[in-house]
């Protein structure tokens, strides 16, 4: 048995709607040939594309023709913690290297006679920011960017709406596409790296990237976690992983946070525990 079917019995009222993996409009699967990548496809799917991508499926899928790029979308869990802990590791002892120098000063860009130095001591506050604002950006990117709906006559936009995020709430089952793979993961966390270090002095940047990337790190670990395994009753990642189910199986324009809940009391955008629908 998967470990989310326990909790889906549990939840059968708040999933009720698509109980049964999709059986609420199984034709609604013959839309796609199964038997060849997906990607080029859903396109072509238009105004039926949101409906269909929130029916999941419990098969693994293909996204593209070409082996190599196939390999490359997809990996295993714990290529996150090998590849990215020992980064932020290096990251941490260097830039804590770095202001113990002495020589780092905040504002120097606007004024040098009110900058602020910048001492070993801050390592942690700023290492500790890093880690709180990834949090923010792992609920703002998931509601806004993952969850957007694209437009019916975009193939495009769908196509990447699907390659982004609609391919894992079809296949939330496939733990080969679980985790954010390497190569494209690499993309974006350069990203934020270089612009981090355009805004800040590169010690402050760099130290707030490394608490940014153990962030991120979590988030990856805990959303595996929340597919795969079976916390205890009452615990926290219990709550959690509820509350994952719900926004994959029943309420897909709520519940945005997966390393924590906080950003959604922020925004008013939790699924309410006790808001489950009866069944008929």
């Amino acid at each position: 048995m998967h470990p989310i079917v326990p909790l889906l019995l549990d939840l059968r009222d708040d999933v009720k709607e698509i109980w049964g993996l999709g059986r609420k409009n199984a034709n609604s699967q013959d839309l796609v040939d199964w038997r060849k990548p997906l990607l080029w496809q859903v396109g072509h799917l238009g105004e039926k594309y949101n409906e269909w991508v929130h029916q999941p499926v419990t098969r693994p899928i293909r996204l593209f023709h070409s082996d190599l790029i196939e390999a490359l979308s997809k990996t295993v869990w714990y290529s996150v913690p090998i590849i990215w802990v020992p980064l932020m590791l290096y990251l941490s002892w260097f830039y804590y290297r770095t202001l113990a120098q002495g020589n780092v000063r905040l504002f120097t860009t606007f004024t040098t006679e009110y900058s602020v130095a910048m001492p070993e001591s801050v390592f942690p506050g700023l290492f500790l920011l890093g880690l709180f604002l990834w949090t923010l950006i792992e609920y703002l990117i998931h509601r806004f960017l993952f969850h957007m709906k694209p437009p019916s006559d975009s193939y495009y936009l769908i196509m990447l709406h699907f390659v982004m995020h609609g391919q894992h709430h079809k296949a939330p089952f496939d733990e080969s596409r679980l985790v954010f793979p390497p190569v494209p993961a690499s993309l974006v966390i350069a990203f934020f790296y270089v612009f981090l270090r355009l805004i800040l002095p590169e010690a402050v940047g760099g130290t707030v990237f490394a608490g940014g990337l153990l962030g991120y790190v979590i988030y990856d670990m805990i959303h595996y976690y929340l597919h795969f395994g079976s916390p205890h009753r009452g615990s926290y990642l219990y709550s959690l992983k509820a509350h994952h189910v719900k926004h994959h199986f029943a309420h897909q324009q709520s519940g945005f946070g997966i390393s924590t809940k906080i950003w959604d009391h922020f925004f008013h955008t939790l699924i309410p525990e006790e808001s489950h629908p009866k069944m008929q």
